[in-house]
């Protein structure tokens, strides 16, 4: 049987519908009209409204990669993903996002840093961090006109200049007659950022959002990747506290690492690192029990091209 056939019968057994609701990383979408273009890699743009008139400079850096307190009155949210450089070929460390948005009930703080402070990009480019859903907020009591939910951020790659613009979520039903998020083309499209959100099994909300932005980082080799070497369809269960299993693809004959990596980059565990056939394999992370609780990505590389990653959450026994 020839490679591609393999790969074609490895997506079926899988099953594609599986993979398109949510395992594939946003940036990475198929072009099924012309085979012959790369992965479509959507520019971050700007968003209409710019900072907006609620930006506090020289906001504190937040801690354990939370924005708010336990506290803090609302749904939890967990925004997680990338900063990659235009060509998604690089991802970008030390990138400074700089976050604020309102509280549950729409409201800002204008005194202190409640719901505002800034987190930077590990080294492989990865960036997380913990808050509460804002609540939409009333701009125009005559016409009854709400801002949609949205958070602010303002990203900073090294050597490279600013970009501020806002993230949408998927659902809310005043985006349709914002100024801001309704714009689907030209310097202020928001259609890439507006992301879904999912409840995990702890009932908080969960989104990914990748930024595509100006800058110099780390190669990636992004091209298609996933359709023609390898991914990571399933991890599970997720959270987990004593055991993870992983199921992944690889799709030719290949180098493969398979590698756990805390919030800082660094890996915590190989699972994989060997010459591997084409085939489904199953590996199982088994964290020594001094590990801290928390966020974990699971990276997969093949011939040493960072194809896949999936992020984790340990929990106590």
């Amino acid at each position: 049987m020839k490679k591609e056939n393999k790969r074609r019968e490895f997506l079926k057994n899988v099953s594609l519908t599986a993979l398109s609701a949510g395992f594939l990383p946003t940036l990475l979408k198929a072009t099924p009209e012309d085979k012959s273009k790369p992965a479509i890699c959507n520019e971050t743009t700007l968003d209409r409204y710019g900072q907006g008139p609620f930006y506090t400079p020289n906001a504190p850096t937040i801690q354990e990669n939370k924005l708010t307190d336990d506290n803090e009155q609302g749904t939890k949210l967990i925004i997680s993903g990338r900063v990659l450089n235009l060509d998604c070929s690089q991802v970008i460390p030390n990138a400074v996002l700089d976050l604020w948005h309102a509280n549950d009930a729409g409201d800002y703080d204008r005194v202190g840093y409640n719901l505002r402070g800034k987190t930077t990009t590990n080294n492989e480019g990865f960036y997380i961090f913990e808050t509460i859903k804002p609540g939409p907020y009333l701009i125009d009591p005559n016409t009854n006109t709400f801002r949609p939910s949205h958070i602010h951020i303002k990203i900073t790659p090294p050597g490279f200049p600013e970009l501020t613009t806002q993230l949408y979520f998927e659902g809310d039903p005043h985006i349709a007659t914002d100024v801001a998020a309704s714009i689907t083309s030209g310097t202020f499209d928001a259609t890439s950022r507006i992301i879904p959100l999912t409840q995990n099994n702890q009932g908080d909300l969960e989104g990914t959002w990748d930024i595509v932005i100006d800058g110099n980082g780390i190669a990636l080799g992004i091209d298609n990747l996933q359709g023609q070497k390898g991914l990571i369809y399933k991890s599970h269960p997720n959270p987990f506290k004593e055991k993870l299993e992983i199921n992944y693809g690889v799709f030719q004959k290949s180098k493969v690492s398979l590698m756990v990596f805390d919030l800082q980059g660094r890996i915590v565990a190989k699972l994989e690192e060997k010459t591997m056939k084409p085939d489904k394999y199953t590996a199982i992370w088994k964290p020594e029990t001094n590990l801290p609780n928390g966020h974990y990505f699971i990276g997969l590389k093949i011939n040493d091209l960072q194809v896949h990653y999936l992020k984790v959450i340990k929990e106590s026994y």
